[in-house]
């Protein structure tokens, strides 16, 4: 699945064994040049450089305030939560 697209996965968190607050959560989030968040069926994409922090944030965050799992970085790209038309699209056929 992760390499039908080819992508050079730097790192994958998983919120339920990594807790990740907002501060540092947002740290990881600004250093990338696109954010796709994913929740239910969903997906939207933000540029960190431009976009609100807070509304970044709340689309990344769960509501125990801990980055959403899973995490998956790539180069300057971060994808967070998961949608089916959101993996699909950015990360692979499923």
């Amino acid at each position: 699945m992760l390499t039908a697209k080819k992508l050079r996965i730097t790192k994958i968190t998983e919120a339920r064994k990594e807790k990740i607050t907002a501060d540092p959560a947002w740290e990881l989030l600004k250093a990338a040049q696109k954010v796709i968040a994913g929740k239910g069926k969903k997906f939207i994409t933000f540029d960190p450089a431009q976009d609100d922090k807070e509304a970044i944030l709340k689309s990344c965050l769960g509501r125990t305030g801990n980055l959403r799992a899973p995490t998956i970085i790539t180069g300057d790209l971060v994808i967070v939560g998961f949608t089916q038309d959101m993996y699909e699209q950015f990360v692979g056929q499923l």
